[in-house]
């Protein structure tokens, strides 16, 4: 751990959260000489104290040891290279355009790259005026169900939550080609142009 840069970055993200050293080191039971220390890179904070400290400052404990908290790259604004993740114990998904790190049931998760959906696995797409009408046969059992569809097109992405025992039936609005992005836990993360 280099104590020149945890410092530097305990400083900066200090000042992002609108605190004094003072008001820093009240929350830790400390004195604001001993965040002065770490901020001048004297010494670094105490193991015990690591955590707590992750917290208010609100960074990860690995970045702050590290140091260093580099930006996600830009990826051009294409929604269609959005990041999924889907937590393997509750079901639930989040999306990122950037290189977000996401925790869901206390673990982990990792995006998923999509794979172009085998025939038998696509979704029915029926255009019905300005509409895409969405349906698909999957058996949306409990254990067994899509829990979203999405669709990405250029800059935006429209994203419709599904619930076991209903039927999959969305419709999207026309807006050019796209691709619809869905998953199932036997298939995984699935996507099809349309």
């Amino acid at each position: 751990m280099d104590c020149g840069k945890v410092g530097a970055l305990i400083r900066r993200l200090r000042l992002e959260q609108g605190l004094t050293q003072r008001q820093l080191a009240d929350k830790l039971n400390l004195s604001d000489k001993t965040v002065s220390k770490w901020e001048r890179g004297q010494g670094c904070p105490d193991v015990t104290l690591l955590g707590e400290l992750s917290e208010i400052l609100g960074v990860e404990l690995k970045r702050m040891l590290a140091g260093d908290l580099a930006p996600n790259e830009m990826d051009g604004g294409n929604m269609k290279k959005a990041k999924y993740c889907v937590c393997p114990v509750c079901g639930g998904f989040t999306v990122s355009t950037g290189g977000a790190e996401i925790s869901c049931c206390g673990r982990r998760m990792k995006a998923m790259e999509p794979v172009k959906a085998a025939p038998e696995q696509k979704l029915t797409v029926e255009a019905v005026e300005d509409e895409w009408f969405v349906t698909s046969t999957h058996p949306m059992e409990k254990d067994n169900y899509i829990p979203f569809v999405a669709y990405a097109c250029g800059g935006r992405l429209e994203l419709h939550r599904l619930y076991p025992e209903w039927n999959l039936e969305i419709r999207i609005l026309r807006r050019g080609h796209g691709m619809l992005i869905w998953y199932a836990p036997e298939d995984g993360l699935l996507y099809q142009l349309i």
